[in-house]
C-alpha cells in the first residue's frame, strides 16, 4: 500500500477507488526532449497539457520527485477559484488600469475554462460551481465587506460580488454572529487529488512522459539533472511551487508556508439542511487570518487555514504537515463557527506548504535567452491560477503572441526574501499580528490598526 494515501483525505479518497498513488514511468537514464517540465502539479501538468493539444508532435517530458499532486496541488481545500494573490488595487498601483481589468477578466474565466477540461477529459473531481460566500461576524468585517463590493463597483462590477444582508448570508451558510457577507461567482468546488491525478492521466494520453520518482537536482538552460539522469531539452519549465526553495539558486525566490486542513465525517442531509451549503459554495470569512471551506462530494465538511509557523531556513519536511496544536485551533473555530457540526467526528487532519513571493504577487515568464520558464507563487491560490499559467507558459514556449502573453503577471520578477534571522522573524510575526487582529476586533468591535499594516504587507 502506497504511503501517499496518508498525505490528505483526499489521497485516501483516490487510493480508495482504485489509484495506487505509486511512482510510475521512473526515469530510466538519460533522455532527450522539447520540453522539460519540472513539477507533477497543477502548473507543471497544465503547461505539458496545454503544449500536447497545440502541438502533438511536440517531445514533451515532465520530471516529479514523488507522484503526480503531492504537493499543494493534491492537498488543498479544493477552491478553484478566480482569487489572485495581489488584489485589482496593487495590481493597477504597479501595471495600470487596463491591464488589472484584462488580470480579473482571465482568473474570471480560468475558473471555466478549468470545469471545461474536467468535462472534456471525464475526470471525475466532484466539480460543481457554486461560487464563494465570504461571512461578516463582527462590525470590522462587515465594513470590510461592504468595502470589497464598494471597490469592485469601482471596477464596473468585474468579479460580480455582491453584497449579502444578514439573512442572505445565513440563507447561504448558518454559522454563528452572522452579520452579512459577500457572495461572488468565480469558485468552484473539486477534490484536489482527483483533478490533479486525473490530469496527470490525460497528459499521459496526449503523449507526454510524465516520469514519477525522479527528483531534479538541478534547473538549468538546456538540462535537467535528476537523481535518475539527465534530460536534455530546449526549453525547461520550473513548476516547483513551494519546493523551489530548495533548488540550487532559489533558495530565497518564495518562502513555504505551511496551510492546514481538518475534515469531519460525513455529515447527515439534516444536519445539511440545517448548515446550508446548498449549491456547493466555498466559504470563508472577513477576518485577517485566513479560514477557508467547503462541503465535500461526500457531505463531509472540510476546513482549513493559516496559522502553522514558518520553520527557519524555508525548511519543508513531512513533519511539519501535522501541527497538533493548529489542528486544535482548527477545530474550536470551526466549532465556534458552525456548532452544528460540534457533535461529528473529525476524522481526518493534514498540511501542505505554499509558495509566498516577497511581494505577495504570483508570476510566470520565460527567458528567452535561456529557455528556462517558471510560474508560481500563488499563496494559496493556485487550483485555478495554475491553469491560466499552464496556458500562458504553453503561448511563451511556442511563440504565440495571445492576450495570456500580455498580461501583467507575465515576466514579473518579485524580489528575494530576506536572509534569516529576518526572514523567519519577519512572517512569523505577521502570523502573530493577523491573530492579535482578530482578537482586537471580537472585543471591540471597530477595524484593528494592525489590520491595516497587514495589508500593506500582503499586497491589498
Amino acid at each position: 500500500m502506497s504511503r501517499h494515501r496518508s498525505l490528505s483525505l483526499w489521497h485516501e479518497q483516490v487510493a480508495d477507488a482504485g489509484d495506487p498513488l505509486l511512482p510510475t514511468d521512473v526515469l530510466d537514464g538519460d533522455t532527450d526532449a522539447d520540453v522539460c517540465v519540472v513539477g507533477a502539479g497543477y502548473t507543471g501538468l497544465w503547461t505539458a497539457y496545454y503544449l500536447a493539444k497545440a502541438r502533438p508532435d511536440l517531445r514533451v517530458v515532465v520530471v516529479e520527485q514523488h507522484v503526480a499532486g503531492f504537493g499543494a496541488s493534491g492537498r488543498n481545500g479544493g477552491w478553484c477559484s478566480a482569487l489572485f494573490p495581489a488584489s485589482t488595487s496593487a495590481l493597477e498601483h504597479r501595471h495600470g488600469r487596463d491591464r488589472a481589468l484584462a488580470m480579473r477578466h482571465a482568473m474570471n474565466r480560468t475558473v471555466d475554462e478549468v470545469g471545461r477540461v474536467v468535462e472534456a477529459e471525464g475526470i471525475d473531481c466532484g466539480w460543481s460551481r457554486g461560487g464563494t460566500v465570504v461571512l461578516a461576524r463582527s462590525t470590522a468585517q462587515l465594513r470590510r465587506a461592504r468595502t470589497e463590493h464598494q471597490v469592485d463597483q469601482s471596477y464596473g462590477g468585474v468579479d460580480g460580488v455582491e453584497l449579502l444582508d444578514a439573512d442572505q448570508a445565513a440563507g447561504r451558510l448558518a454559522a454563528s454572529r452572522v452579520r452579512g457577507g459577500t457572495w461572488t461567482p468565480w469558485c468552484a468546488r473539486v477534490q484536489p487529488a482527483a483533478l490533479v491525478r486525473g490530469l496527470a492521466a490525460a497528459v499521459r494520453r496526449l503523449g507526454v512522459r510524465v516520469h514519477e520518482g525522479t527528483r531534479a537536482l538541478s534547473v538549468g538552460p538546456g538540462q535537467v539533472v535528476t537523481t535518475r539522469g539527465t534530460v536534455r531539452a530546449g526549453q525547461v519549465v520550473r513548476a516547483t511551487e513551494a519546493w523551489t526553495s530548495s533548488l540550487p539558486g532559489s533558495h530565497r525566490a518564495v518562502i513555504p508556508v505551511y496551510s492546514l486542513i481538518v475534515a469531519t465525517e460525513p455529515l447527515p442531509a439534516a444536519v445539511w439542511e440545517c448548515i446550508g451549503l446548498a449549491a456547493h459554495e466555498t466559504f470563508s470569512e472577513h477576518r485577517h487570518l485566513v479560514v477557508y471551506g467547503q462541503r465535500t462530494q461526500d457531505d463531509r465538511l472540510v476546513f482549513g487555514g493559516r496559522g502553522a509557523p514558518y520553520h527557519w531556513g524555508s525548511g519543508i519536511r513531512p513533519s511539519f504537515d501535522r501541527d497538533e496544536r493548529v489542528f486544535a485551533r482548527l477545530r474550536a473555530t470551526l466549532h465556534e463557527l458552525l456548532p452544528q457540526v460540534a457533535p461529528f467526528r473529525v476524522t481526518h487532519s493534514w498540511g501542505g506548504p505554499l509558495a509566498i513571493p516577497r511581494d505577495w504577487h504570483a508570476s510566470v515568464g520565460l527567458d528567452p535567452a535561456t529557455g528556462v520558464g517558471w510560474a508560481g507563487g500563488y499563496v494559496g491560490d493556485g487550483v485555478g491560477t495554475a491553469n491560466l499559467a499552464g496556458r500562458t507558459l504553453a503561448d511563451l514556449l511556442l511563440g504565440v503572441d495571445s492576450e495570456l502573453v500580455r498580461l501583467p503577471w507575465v515576466q514579473h520578477r518579485s524580489p528575494s526574501w530576506e536572509r534569516e534571522p529576518l526572514r523567519w522573524a519577519g512572517i512569523n510575526a505577521g502570523l502573530g499580528m493577523a491573530t492579535v487582529a482578530d482578537a482586537e476586533e471580537r472585543l471591540t468591535g471597530r477595524p484593528a490598526l494592525s489590520g491595516s499594516v497587514l495589508g500593506k504587507l500582503t499586497g491589498h
